[in-house]
């Protein structure tokens, strides 16, 4: 008998191989798929703004970070972040709610780029010369700045991870790691000047908006199974509801 049908908890690593394992395929097409729909939207609005872009204010904290061209690596990773928190849900109903949550922030960030198109201010310096920067610059240009879809998704993805690394009952090291990714990714907007500090306040307060109630909604299994948790045998058998945690 397995420790999941049995109420045991799982070993934290068994427990996360499991959820990595399940629907993988399903998992990965779709996070491919609905990032394409996203930029379809995000690349219409920076084309074409319903308006003249307004550009973000400076504030003295963007005067006092550097230019650090080394963290474009960061910046680049959010796109293989994004893939961690759904690859992480334990069944099909999870997945399906966190994709919609996470489709909601979306497009509440596509509607602020078209009711409100903004912009970065612009360089006074090159950085084409600089390896990537060509390339970043041909395809994300300075508009839809505020609020920074970059941190308002990786928040989102970090708070997800969180709790499912919590629940698992991992080493506090991978917590960290988690915590630490996100902060790269964050510090990158601003250190690669893709975004200003308000932009990137902005995007956190708009990914907390939709984070937050989005662990209180959502399916709970049972505990066995999303908690890795002991549970009552008389209670294995029931099936996916949804509840408040």
């Amino acid at each position: 008998m397995t420790a999941a049908a049995s109420g045991e908890a799982l070993p934290w690593t068994a427990e996360i191989a499991l959820r990595m394992r399940r629907l993988f395929l399903l998992k990965l097409v779709g996070t491919i798929a609905f990032t394409w729909l996203f930029f379809i939207g995000y690349f219409q609005l920076l084309r074409h703004p319903t308006q003249p872009p307004i550009t973000m204010p400076l504030t003295a904290l963007d005067l006092l970070i550097p230019f650090q061209p080394y963290t474009l690596a960061a910046y680049l990773s959010l796109w293989f972040y994004i893939g961690v928190a759904p690859g992480l849900q334990r069944n099909f109903a999870e997945l399906v709610v966190f994709g919609l949550w996470e489709a909601a922030l979306c497009l509440s960030g596509l509607a602020v780029f078209y009711i409100l198109p903004t912009a970065v201010p612009t360089l006074t310096f090159d950085v084409s010369s600089f390896p990537g920067f060509a390339m970043l610059q041909g395809v994300d240009a300075t508009g839809n700045a505020f609020p920074s879809m970059h941190v308002a998704v990786a928040i989102f993805t970090a708070v997800h991870v969180e709790d499912v690394l919590r629940r698992a009952r991992v080493p506090g090291v991978l917590r960290l790691a988690n915590i630490a990714w996100f902060v790269a990714i964050a510090w990158s907007t601003l250190a690669v000047r893709q975004h200003v500090v308000l932009d990137v306040i902005g995007g956190a307060m708009l990914g907390l908006a939709f984070a937050v109630p989005s662990l209180r909604w959502r399916p709970r299994t049972d505990a066995s199974m999303a908690r890795a948790m002991p549970l009552p045998t008389s209670q294995t058998s029931k099936n996916t509801k949804f509840t408040s945690p």
